[in-house]
This record gives C-alpha cells, sequence and structure tokens, in this order.
C-alpha cells in the first residue's frame, strides 16, 4: 500500500499546519504557465485551514516547498475539478529539474497574509 494521497501535520519550523501532496507538473493549455492541480483531498485541507476572509478570485495565500525551492504564491480555484491550481515558476522548475508530467511532492502551508 502507498502513501496517502495527502496529509496534513504541525510543524514547529513553520508558523502552520503543512499540507503535503504529490500531483502532476502540467503546461497550461494556452501556453506558458506550469500548474500542479491540488488532489481534492489537499484542496479540503486548505478550505480547512483558511482563516482569513477570501481574497481576489478565491486565491489562498500560500508558502510552498518542492525539493528545497521554498517560495510564497497563491493557489486559485479551479472550477472544472473543484480543486485548487498552484502555478510554479520557471526559476523553480529549473532549480528542482522538472518538467510537464513529472510528479511533483508538495509542501503547502496557508499563510493567510
Amino acid at each position: 500500500m502507498g502513501p496517502p494521497a495527502c496529509r496534513r501535520w504541525r510543524t514547529t519550523l513553520s508558523s502552520g499546519e503543512v499540507v503535503e501532496f504529490t500531483a502532476e507538473l502540467f503546461l497550461w493549455s494556452d501556453g506558458g504557465w506550469y500548474f500542479v492541480r491540488l488532489p481534492v483531498e489537499a484542496a479540503e485541507e486548505v478550505r480547512d485551514l483558511v482563516t482569513a476572509p477570501p481574497t481576489g478570485f478565491g486565491s489562498v495565500r500560500v508558502e510552498v516547498t518542492i525539493g528545497t525551492s521554498r517560495w510564497r504564491t497563491s493557489v486559485f480555484p479551479d472550477k472544472a475539478s473543484g480543486s485548487f491550481l498552484l502555478p510554479v515558476k520557471k526559476p523553480v522548475r529549473v532549480a528542482e529539474g522538472i518538467d510537464d508530467g513529472d510528479e511533483v511532492r508538495v509542501l503547502l502551508e496557508v499563510t493567510g497574509d
């Protein structure tokens, strides 16, 4: 039996709870933007952790770790899947050696700022 689709825990290295999941990196159909779609279970965990009022477009401010890269961004609602999309910029993809179709392990913390 493999690891769970996602898990959540509190860590002393950060200010809150971390949602961990693995998902595929993909190129958006109109080109240029790469995203990771959170598994539905991870999206539910993120929604449970949101304490601030909704921001523009329903986005949620997060701090993300993929490999050794760590940055602040937002995840954006994906109506088609009922989940969120995490944008992954080129410097992160290059630093981590990841590309379209690769499975990536993501640690995501809702920052609420």
